[in-house]
């Protein structure tokens, strides 16, 4: 019973998107499903995030590149026409197996490229290959050099993003196609598909959410806090500290290659602005906003203020805007706005009294 109170909020949140659907749609404000589901897709590097720095202790100033390699991958998979080489072996032999497609661009040319299944795949295989390399390097540095390691990863891969024609450069790569996921069900962002794309990001939202809350609640999860706590002392009692903070780390970089997956194919494109350094600190500060041990409050900050950002609110001072909440977090609530304690006394006596 005491395991399965851990997946009532998960339950409260499920009623609550459906609330918030039915909202908007008495308003005549489903528009607003567009942002929210973007919202939701940055929301997965932001759990991912979490769990690497509120509950492996690392920080890390790089995961916008890992997104942006999930995204590209999977854009120039399903984008590239394979249609010259089709009389090849190799590609005959996946058409067989049914592992491309063919579709046709906005301009009505026949396109023979990859699935978005196959491309996701891929996607996922080649961030996870990136962060076992790049982890293997760096995840042993502690504090700042960590994130200035990876910080450095970031800025690599935005060079290599806005200098490789086949990543499309300053333009990025557009046109991608939708994908289908189930008999009908397709992730894109058409307005007739607003409604369904809506759940289908939740939907992947809150399984991640199950997906991380297991594992923080798991053996896995308790050596992780103890390494959070004090490192030393957890290698003493025999945790493997590396294995598992390499572990994390390939994780929440996993995590931010679904997001980027599946809001390059929700948006049909992905440019350069998916990696700068500032993408990697507004995920850093909506994680300290949220707290930096707490997966729902990551979550709601994530969706609360990439929302507010996607809606224009900030205006040309969006990436300030970021910077700032992040230094005034550190100042004056470094365990999160939701642990702020006189926030934590009225949350647990609202539990008290419900």
């Amino acid at each position: 019973m005491m395991r399965l109170r851990r997946y009532y909020p998960v339950l409260a949140a499920a009623a609550l998107i459906v609330v918030l659907h039915l909202v908007l749609a008495l308003l005549n404000a489903t528009y607003y499903m567009t942002q929210i589901t973007m919202s939701a897709y940055y929301a997965l590097v932001v759990l991912g995030l979490c769990l690497l720095m509120g509950y492996a202790g690392q920080a890390s100033l790089g995961h916008a590149g890992f997104f942006a390699i999930g995204g590209y991958a999977s854009a120039v998979l399903t984008t590239y026409n394979l249609a010259p080489y089709k009389d090849t072996p190799l590609i005959a032999r996946c058409q067989a197996l049914g592992l491309t497609m063919q579709w046709q661009d906005i301009y009505g040319t026949e396109i023979l490229s990859f699935s978005p299944w196959v491309a996701c795949g891929a996607a996922l295989l080649l961030t996870g290959l990136i962060a076992l390399v790049i982890g293997a390097s760096v995840i042993q540095l502690k504090g700042h050099y960590l994130a200035m390691a990876t910080l450095g990863f970031g800025l690599i891969v935005y060079r290599i993003a806005l200098g490789t024609p086949v990543l499309g450069r300053a333009d990025g790569v557009s046109n991608v196609p939708s994908f289908h996921l189930l008999a009908g069900l397709e992730v894109n962002g058409r307005a007739p598909f607003r409604v369904q794309n809506y759940y289908i990001a939740w939907a992947v939202v809150l399984v991640a959410m199950v997906l991380a809350l297991n594992l923080v609640h798991s053996r896995v999860g308790r050596a992780m806090r103890s390494i959070h706590e004090n490192e030393e002392a957890a290698h003493s009692l025999g945790v493997n500290t590396y294995r598992y903070k390499l572990a994390v780390f390939i994780l929440s970089a996993l995590f931010a290659a679904v997001g980027g997956v599946l809001l390059t194919h929700y948006n049909g494109s992905i440019g350069p602005s998916e990696v700068t350094v500032m993408k990697s600190v507004r995920y850093v500060a909506i994680v300290a906003v949220g707290g930096m041990a707490n997966l729902w409050g990551a979550l709601v900050m994530g969706i609360v203020l990439n929302f507010l950002s996607l809606r224009g609110v900030f205006g040309s001072f969006d990436d300030a805007v970021f910077g700032a909440i992040l230094i005034a977090i550190m100042i004056f609530a470094p365990q999160g706005l939701l642990r702020v304690p006189r926030l934590q006394q009225l949350t647990g006596l609202l539990r008290r009294n419900p």
